[in-house]
């Protein structure tokens, strides 16, 4: 039975004196689970983290210094407890019955309301590959109430046009309403928002699902126009999008890339394809 959580704040301590700010982050950390190879929820040529690989990855997220991170692909909240410590960390994840599933790991002293998952961008819940649902917390910050929405969207068109006839670009088609719908009803009810994760899909250019996204309310993304250094370079496909008030709290100047000083196609293998990446948003008094 799926677990709705009651819409009470959970108090994790006060806010600590003085913060204006707040560090956002969107992590995909590549099927962090503790599942052998072989098993029937693992891709074949997937292999489980090391515990010495998932401590280098804990070293990262402490450098990292995020007040709240969304991540992605990973098998539940005892896995994302290896990277992020329940001692500085509240945990938040997807109910989905999935390896790759997403959340938000909330730095002690925040407090926030875990809101029911986004489970219509599992367009298919009958295909045979389940796709991931969309974790959505409320923070209670100085400046008021901020909503996240952390996701991770099909893979396999990054930049075809959705119009494309090739699967991956038809589900991915199909999960941009549903995002569109959740917009509109933040701008609806005027709070800021925060749209994140990962997208699988480049938007800069002339890209249709971005300027789809952008016909449901004005939007802001910290990665516009730029090149992530992530494992030799290429475009974003990680992004953090603001919606509403927090289109002005959001300090774009800020984004940062945290590339890992490990180099070499093994070590990507080995930790994730992904970097850490974050922005900084400057919160109202």
């Amino acid at each position: 039975m799926r677990r709705f959580v009651l819409l009470l704040f959970v108090l994790l301590g006060p806010l600590p004196a003085g913060a204006a700010e707040l560090k956002v982050a969107t992590w995909n950390l590549e099927w962090l689970t503790d599942r052998q190879a072989g098993d029937p929820g693992l891709p074949a040529d997937v292999r489980p983290k090391a515990a010495e690989d998932i401590a280098r990855l804990r070293d990262y997220a402490a450098r990292l210094e995020a007040d709240i991170v969304a991540f992605q692909e990973v098998d539940g909240a005892r896995m994302a407890a290896t990277v992020f410590p329940p001692d500085r960390y509240a945990l938040h994840v997807t109910n989905d019955r999935v390896v790759q599933r997403v959340g938000f790991a909330i730095r002690r002293g925040l407090a926030f309301t875990a809101n029911p998952d986004l489970v219509a961008l599992d367009i298919d819940p009958a295909a045979p590959q389940r796709l991931r649902s969309g974790a959505d917390i409320t923070v209670k910050t100085p400046g008021g109430l901020l909503r996240l929405l952390a996701v991770h969207l099909k893979t396999g068109c990054r930049e075809d046009r959705l119009t494309s006839s090739r699967p991956q670009c038809e589900i991915l088609a199909r999960q941009l309403p549903v995002l569109q719908g959740w917009i509109a009803q933040r701008r609806a009810e005027g709070v800021p928002f925060v749209l994140l994760g990962d997208f699988n899909r480049w938007f800069d250019g002339r890209d249709g699902f971005y300027a789809a996204l952008q016909s449901s309310g004005p939007l802001a993304r910290a990665t516009e126009a730029r090149s992530s250094p992530c494992w030799g370079g290429g475009g974003f496909i990680d992004h953090i999008v603001a919606g509403g008030p927090a289109i002005g709290w959001m300090q774009p100047d800020t984004l940062r890339v945290m590339v890992f000083k490990e180099t070499g196609i093994a070590w990507k293998d080995r930790l994730s394809d992904h970097c850490p990446v974050s922005v900084r948003f400057h919160l109202p008094d």
